[in-house]
């Protein structure tokens, strides 16, 4: 992209920040911000049909966060979006997304190849779920996310794998045994 264009839809985006623990999106009200992750880590949930606060997605630095379901199609969020860290983000508002969207067609393919990841991402999480051992996903997020085990709580990642906190507890004394595990 000419920097002049990245110019351009940078000054669209407001910096905002939230303290550890914040609420960027809250269940029940429609995600009305896109966010760039700048600095901090975050983390989606939800509470399943027993009230256990699950977590369904981990956020790193220079990530998109947003809950795009409610975003896009304008209605409340089944997700909360957590602060798990001071956090700094730049955001935008759906009216603004729109507009930069339709007035720049190199944002248009940015934002095209943004959801094109998102949706791979969340295909081949729900492909793992179904198709690897917990093994094989703890080495997953472990290669691909890394600095998250330094800023989560344990359990939050032990319920983003789909297994107990014991559970991950075994896993990662394994793996400190053995570090060529899967």
């Amino acid at each position: 992209m000419p920097p002049h264009e990245a110019e351009t839809i940078a000054g669209h985006f407001n910096e905002k920040e939230f303290d550890k623990n914040e609420l960027l999106v809250k269940e029940g009200r429609v995600c009305n911000e896109y966010y760039f992750l700048n600095e901090g880590f975050a983390r989606a949930f939800i509470h399943d049909i027993n009230g256990e606060d699950i977590t369904t997605a981990l956020y790193a630095s220079n990530n998109v966060v947003c809950e795009l379901f409610s975003f896009f199609k304008r209605i409340p969020s089944k997700e909360n979006i957590q602060a798990l860290s001071h956090c700094k983000v730049w955001c935008l508002t759906f009216d603004e997304l729109q507009h930069v969207f339709h007035s720049m067609t190199l944002f248009r393919e940015f934002g095209r190849t943004i959801l094109i990841n998102a949706y791979a991402s969340l295909k081949q999480r729900m492909l793992s779920a179904l198709q690897e051992t917990a093994e094989e996903r703890y080495a997953f997020l472990l290669k691909t996310n890394p600095d998250i085990f330094q800023h989560a709580p344990l359990k939050h990642i032990a319920t983003y794998l789909g297994i107990t906190d014991t559970s991950l507890s075994r896993i990662r004394k394994e793996f400190a045994k053995n570090p060529l595990l899967p």
